[in-house]
């Protein structure tokens, strides 16, 4: 079975490509993930992976 987890290599061209989410984008989906986390009961799964989702991609993005 492959490793999910594993870095995705391969050979990629030069040709200028569309991003595959745009920094507005993942903003949003940093808002979205944080605002769904805080709403949440408390003790869920899911909160939890949410906020951490959030957090991970948040400290990815540059600054503004």
């Amino acid at each position: 079975m492959d490793d999910l987890s594993a870095p995705v290599v391969g050979t990629y061209s030069n040709t200028p490509r569309e991003p595959l989410i745009t920094l507005v984008e993942a903003r949003e989906a940093v808002r979205l993930l944080m605002h769904f986390a805080e709403v949440a009961d408390g003790d869920s799964e899911e909160e939890l992976d949410a906020f951490a989702l959030a957090t991970d991609i948040a400290g990815r993005l540059p600054s503004e």
